[in-house]
């Protein structure tokens, strides 16, 4: 098993989840063959998730609300913090889960139809939980960059000249 072929596909599917195998093996010198194998040995290993799309919801005619959500909790005995961030990331309303360290613990992101839903989902769901002392809620209201993706679109904006 090559490490550096494998680290090599997957930094480029990262970038673009679209690149066909036939393309991959152009640009790292290899036969599409050796790039389907390694693929697919890395799906079943589950170092490849799954293939999405960078979407920028702004532009999009939906009505959501972004929430990270930093949370105290209280570490479990032999299990440290990965029994309440299991929890936490069977909701539905929770796209991602992450240990931090500083003065949080966990960071939660959390998307709903509006600032209600999201502040219910704290309320009722997650401040509640067993082991959960506190929790921050953050509302994202713009997204200029993420996951390496500039969101800010502005080549294509001119301000008008201000004459006296």
């Amino acid at each position: 098993m090559n490490d550096a072929l494998r680290l090599k596909i997957c930094d480029l599917l990262h970038e673009n989840a679209k690149l066909s195998p036939e393309t991959i093996a152009r640009m790292l010198g290899e036969t599409p063959d050796v790039i389907e194998n390694t693929i697919r040995e890395l799906e079943q290993e589950k170092v490849i998730l799954r293939y999405s799309a960078v979407v920028n919801w702004d532009k999009l005619p939906v009505n959501q609300v972004t929430a990270v959500i930093d949370v105290k909790v209280l570490p479990q005995r032999e299990v440290g913090f990965d029994a309440i961030a299991r929890k936490i990331y069977r909701f539905d309303e929770v796209k991602s889960v992450s240990l931090m360290s500083g003065g949080y613990d966990l960071q939660v992101t959390v998307v709903g139809r509006d600032l209600r839903e999201v502040s219910r989902f704290v309320s009722e769901k997650l401040a509640t939980l067993e082991n959960v002392t506190s929790t921050a809620t953050h509302f994202l209201l713009k997204t200029y960059k993420s996951d390496g993706v500039i969101y800010d679109d502005t080549d294509g904006e001119r301000r008008l000249m201000i004459t006296p």
